[in-house]
């Protein structure tokens, strides 16, 4: 229970790796608001209260500043504080760079990148007030470790997730307030499931561990630098690939 009575927003949490650590967060104790743009968050919330925790669903376009504000309100007005922020939500379309259009890019900066702005920029003042708060970012190896291609506008936004990581720690320090991202290497989600077998197995070959990722690995990490166990830990990128980076 290191997260008990703890506060958490997770974005982007209605399936995959935002559903799991939502779900890895209220076993912990915690008092989670599931947020994405799906009618998926009503189906976690209602896990997460299996579980025996509380939990409240917020609907949730990032890219919009009006609706994370709104994120933000919410959460105060039901819960009193926000102590954990993920900004997890994200978008990972594949398109070759030279056939890229200033919107396809503009989509997932405006998202992955401008998504955790706007989060944090939202969500933060409140934390300065209490004197306290732990920020998680979902970066990934694309960008911050290694290159995709077809992956251009993906990588980037990635890679600007780390710096901004970096950068952001070194400001809200003085508040109490911690900010670490996680890369995640190959991880098994619902965007993955359509995949060919026989790129999978590449894939798994390629990862030292021997296995792809699942979101549970995500989620654990998510739950320790969210905790008081990393009180000591900030502005770092920490690695979860099984690997594969090391190659």
């Amino acid at each position: 229970m290191r997260l008990k009575d703890k506060i958490a927003i997770v974005t982007g949490s209605g399936q995959g790796i935002g559903r799991e650590i939502a779900l890895a967060f209220a076993r912990e104790g915690a008092k989670v608001v599931v947020s994405d743009i799906t009618d998926e968050i009503f189906r976690v919330v209602k896990e997460i209260e299996a579980i025996g925790s509380e939990a409240l669903a917020a609907k949730c376009d990032v890219s919009k500043p009006t609706d994370v504000k709104n994120l933000a309100e919410l959460t105060i007005e039901r819960f009193g504080r926000i102590d954990i922020l993920v900004n997890n939500a994200g978008i990972y379309p594949s398109k070759a760079f030279l056939e890229m259009t200033e919107s396809d890019w503009d989509k997932v900066l405006n998202v992955n990148l401008k998504g955790a702005f706007n989060c944090t920029r939202s969500i933060v003042p409140q934390m300065v007030k209490q004197r306290y708060g732990k920020i998680v970012n979902i970066s990934s190896i694309a960008g911050t470790a290694v290159g995709f291609a077809q992956r251009t506008h993906y990588s980037a936004s990635k890679a600007g997730i780390a710096g901004f990581t970096r950068a952001l720690a070194l400001e809200l320090a003085p508040y109490g307030i911690n900010v670490n991202a996680i890369a995640p290497g190959y991880i098994e989600t619902p965007g993955t499931q359509g995949m060919a077998k026989e790129t999978y197995d590449q894939i798994k070959k390629a990862i030292p561990i021997g296995r792809w990722g699942k979101p549970i690995d995500v989620a654990a990490l998510a739950a320790f630098l969210a905790s008081d166990d990393s009180s000591f830990i900030t502005g770092q990128i920490q690695i979860a690939d099984g690997g594969y980076t090391l190659q």
